[in-house]
């Protein structure tokens, strides 16, 4: 039997750990390669010009900004940490996030007139990145993906979040796409890294309807996002539309 000292322990170190499936889904693997700075989409806007200071600084703020995005959407999961993953970041990280910030405000600056327009492309720039992080439809999988990239960036040695940035990126901009489940993929939506695609019912089918319900045991489940009680719509309407 555990003792009541191990059992202690045990429970502690347990609630300490973070849950992995939190979802009960297989998700699919968003890994992605290093990156620069220089690759399209991956900052949230191009910076012309930019140096590898600059675009390591800006890969640290999108990688602040992400995280943040995660830490205030995802509270309807706690056990996914990551509110107390980016409140880590900040005590942890302080100067380089600091550091980053100041060479984005000199970039801005620099290739910019004046002092106020630099100002304002910094602002505008910042409002970009921290809404480029925003999903609706991947909620779920931007989460999961944010909570472990938040461990990652916790767990860095300080000076070293730009490696951080590098090598999870492309992840966090993979995971704002829905993609469903993977171990048991079936019909419905189909996916894809850019935008997603609604598969509708058969409606023109006679058979899959009975009294304008679909029929699941003659035509099968309906994907994800239709619902299994889906109406079939007045042809007249569909017509008008």
């Amino acid at each position: 039997m555990i003792g009541g000292a191990a059992l202690a322990a045990f429970v502690s170190v347990a609630a300490a750990t973070p849950a992995n499936a939190q979802f009960w889904f297989k998700p699919k693997d968003l890994s992605g390669p290093r990156v620069t700075g220089e690759e399209p989409g991956v900052l949230g806007q191009a910076l012309p010009g930019a140096t590898r200071d600059e675009l390591e600084a800006a890969m640290v703020w999108n990688l602040r900004a992400a995280l943040n995005v995660a830490a205030l959407q995802c509270q309807f999961e706690p056990t996914l940490l990551t509110l107390r993953n980016y409140n880590a970041l900040l005590k942890d990280h302080e100067g380089e996030l600091a550091a980053s910030f100041a060479t984005l405000g000199k970039y801005f600056r620099r290739v910019n007139k004046t002092p106020k327009e630099g100002q304002t492309a910094l602002d505008q720039y910042g409002t970009r990145v921290y809404s480029g992080y925003s999903t609706v439809s991947a909620q779920r999988i931007f989460c999961q993906t944010a909570d472990a990239v938040g461990e990652d960036a916790i767990h860095a040695p300080r000076g070293q979040l730009h490696e951080v940035a590098a090598t999870r990126l492309q992840q966090l901009r993979n995971s704002l796409t829905s993609w469903g489940e993977q171990q048991f993929p079936y019909g419905g939506w189909s996916y894809t890294l850019a935008s997603y695609q609604p598969r509708l019912p058969d409606f023109a089918n006679a058979q899959c309807w009975r009294k304008d319900e679909w029929q699941v045991r003659r035509c099968g489940m309906l994907g994800e996002g239709i619902m299994v009680s889906a109406r079939r719509p007045d042809p007249s309407a569909v017509a008008n539309n």
